[in-house]
Order: structure tokens, then sequence, then C-alpha cells
């Protein structure tokens, strides 16, 4: 390691102490799409962190950022994975600067569903319910799991409250198809703020495509569904394929994603 390495290192806090919060910018046929939703997370996410928020993170900057450093390099449709960190600053913490750094993962599609994504539940570790859970920090759960996953030959897990009810999965939030009714864990249950995600129920219920309920679920109602949807911002849209011995249609969500996309291509 370099001496400039080592300084670096030791003057970001996301590398020493996890302080950090995350968020992720969607670019789709040459446009930030939902620019202004991501960057209202990323303010209330910096917010509930108490990170002194830069009086130049203005949307417009923004926006000018990404379109210089990503679109304008040829990138045309990818996840923009953006971190914004406290510096370790010879001061007092709450008053300590804050600075970004993002990586582009280039894709086929951001709104691209993706299949023969199998699943099962994880009982080892629960995850907290407060008010931080909800946003993206720093989460050993989720290495934990992921690890597990990947042991057991899995593409996710299901993740537990304390209280033994569906908060999340290890990447993105859950939701649950019967018959005409969409479950999704709330918030207050450990799920994720994810703006992609709420763009998504949003266009179903004012397209009346679904009827939308978020709800305290066990774990056992996940066998009960007819197709499950794995949303990430990080990563995308999954047709859940299977739970344990249990296989799940992914034909009625894959419609009601083409008919979402579409109303991004009329903007």
């Amino acid at each position: 390691m370099t001496d400039q390495t080592e300084k670096m290192n030791l003057q970001n806090r996301a590398f020493l102490y996890g302080d950090a919060v995350s968020v992720t910018f969607f670019v789709r046929k040459n446009h930030v799409i939902l620019a202004e939703e991501c960057y209202f997370f990323l303010m209330a996410s910096m917010r509930k962190m108490r990170m002194q928020i830069p009086l130049s993170y203005t949307l417009e900057f923004f926006q000018n950022y990404f379109q210089e450093n990503v679109l304008d390099t040829g990138v045309s449709d990818a996840f923009i994975h953006f971190v914004a960190y406290r510096n370790n600053d010879e001061i007092d913490i709450q008053k300590a600067g804050v600075s970004f750094y993002f990586e582009v993962k280039a894709v086929e599609d951001v709104l691209k569903v993706q299949s023969n994504y199998e699943m099962d539940l994880i009982k080892e570790l629960h995850v907290s319910t407060h008010f931080l859970s909800s946003i993206r920090v720093h989460s050993p759960e989720n290495i934990y799991a992921e690890i597990y996953a990947k042991d057991n030959d899995l593409n996710d897990v299901i993740l537990l409250n304390s209280n033994k009810k569906i908060a999340r999965s290890i990447f993105g939030n859950l939701l649950f198809l019967t018959e005409n009714l969409i479950k999704v864990p709330k918030q207050s249950e450990g799920a994720y703020i994810s703006p992609l995600m709420e763009n998504f129920v949003t266009f179903l219920h004012k397209n009346k495509l679904a009827e939308i309920e978020e709800s305290e679920m066990i774990a056992f109602e996940s066998q009960k569904a007819e197709e499950i949807l794995m949303i990430s911002d990080e990563k995308g849209l999954f047709s859940v394929t299977k739970i344990r011995n249990k296989t799940f249609e992914t034909n009625r969500f894959a419609e009601m994603i083409e008919k979402w996309k579409l109303s991004f291509d009329q903007n």
C-alpha cells in the first residue's frame, strides 16, 4: 500500500467505520430516470446519519455531474452506485465534511426482469426495525447473509425482524402477489426505502393494475403467494422462481413491468 492510499483511507470514515450512506441512480436509454426521487432519498439518508450536507449538493449539480462523467462517456444504461461518506477531519465529528464516491455498472436495461432466482429463509439473524434500517448503511447482516446464500447455492434469502415478520431480502424489497393483491412489508418491519419500488407500486395503483397493501407478514405467507418479485435499487428486478420446495409463476409481474417500462418511454 502506498503512502497516498494510506492517507486516503485514514481520511475516509466509510473505510474506517462504515460511516456512509449509499443510494443508487438509474441510467436508462441515455437519461437518468427517477433523478429527483433518488436525489431526495440521498438527502434524507444523509440527514438521518446527521451528515453536514454541502451547499453544492443540489439536484442540478448531480444531474450535470452524471451527464459529464457518465452519460457523456458513452454509458446508456447503468446503475450508478453512489456513496456519500463523512471525512475523518481533525474536528468534531458532527462538523466533519462530506465527500462522495461512485461506481457505474453498465447493464442491458435497469428495468429488465431477471428470473431463475432461488431463495430461502434464514433464521440465524434478524434485521433491525429502527429508522436507520430503512436506508442503505453498513449492514453486517447483509454480508453474513450473502455468504450464507452462496454457501447454500441460493441467490438470496428472506430476512426477518425480531418479531419473526418478513423484513426484506439481502438486496432489496419483496412484493407478494396473490390474485389481485400485492403485499409489501412495511418499512417499520425493516423494509428498505426504495425509489425504484415506490415508483413501481405507485404506477400500479394509479393504473388500477393491482391493489397494494403494506403489511406485516409472517414467513409462511411467502409460501402462499402466487408470484414474488424482488426489487433491488442496487441490482434490479428479479422474479423469484423458487423458495424451498415451492416454485412460483412469473408472468403477471412480468406483464406489469412491461407496462411500467412503457411509462418511462412516453415521458
